[in-house]
């Protein structure tokens, strides 16, 4: 019998289950990263050393083996920040599934129709959509409000010069659960030239959680998306929508989402 087949068949199971999801959370944290590139040639490294083992290259073997540790302690000082990432998510989930439901996007019409509403207006905005990870601490720095979602109510609270203008929304378990919130600024440098002070709290929120942050320029009514620490900008209304729904993986609701936006 096999070294790693053990004498309970549930023992197994588990175990290539854990493995299975260990294998599945590192894909996402490195699928479309600079990590994905590192990942492969350290494959090769591997794939190359196992050859030279069952042909017998021991100089080669040598050599390869030393590369790999080079590799893996290059690769902890180049990705230090997606690492810290990936175990601030990690820390911050509040169940960890191997299956998780299809999510929705909460009151999708409503928040599609404050977006153009604010854009058309030239108000200034950003709204923050909770996913898998909490924003509770982030929520904590504005002021709750625990309403209904409604386009009319977002257009309110971003309406100068109210006292909840000055920062984000933040939507979480389908309600607005606060205003008026202060997000983490990106520490990458190189944005301060090119991005104003919202598209940076976006990104800076994008890079520690799972959010979508949508965000209205004051300056140009542009509209953008901030999500996995990038960002798009200059979308329109229907490139903000699809952008949504494919962030949030809705299978089998695509009809549903016709429905809705055709008109009765």
């Amino acid at each position: 019998m096999l070294s790693f087949i053990s004498d309970s068949p549930i023992i197994d199971i588990l175990d290539i289950l854990i493995v299975a999801f260990l294998l599945y959370r590192l894909i996402l944290l490195v699928r479309g990263t600079r990590a994905t590139q590192m990942f492969f040639g350290l494959g090769l490294l591997v794939i190359f050393s196992w050859l030279a083992d069952r042909v017998g290259l021991i100089v080669v073997k040598q050599i390869i083996s030393s590369l790999q540790t080079v590799w893996v302690v290059a690769f902890l000082i180049i990705f230090q920040p997606e690492l810290r990432t990936a175990l601030t998510h990690l820390g911050r989930r509040r169940g960890i599934l191997f299956f998780a439901a299809p999510e929705e996007i909460p009151a999708q019409q409503e928040i599609i129709r404050a977006v153009e509403k604010l854009s058309r207006r030239g108000l200034g905005a950003l709204i923050v959509l909770e996913r898998e990870i909490s924003l509770g601490r982030w929520a904590k720095t504005g002021t709750p409000l625990g309403a209904d979602i409604s386009a009319e109510l977002l257009e309110s609270v971003f309406t100068m010069p109210g006292p909840l203008h000055d920062g984000a929304v933040i939507i979480s378990q389908d309600r607005i659960s606060a205003a008026a919130c202060i997000l983490p600024n990106t520490e990458r440098a190189e944005l301060g030239y090119v991005l104003g002070t919202r598209h940076r709290a976006a990104i800076g929120l994008s890079e520690v959680s799972d959010a979508a942050v949508i965000v209205v320029s004051e300056e140009t009514r542009a509209i953008s998306l901030a999500y996995g620490g990038d960002i798009k900008r200059g979308l329109s209304i229907d490139d903000l929508t699809s952008e949504l729904n494919r962030i949030f993986t809705r299978p089998g609701n695509k009809s549903r989402e016709q429905s809705e936006t055709q008109p009765a």
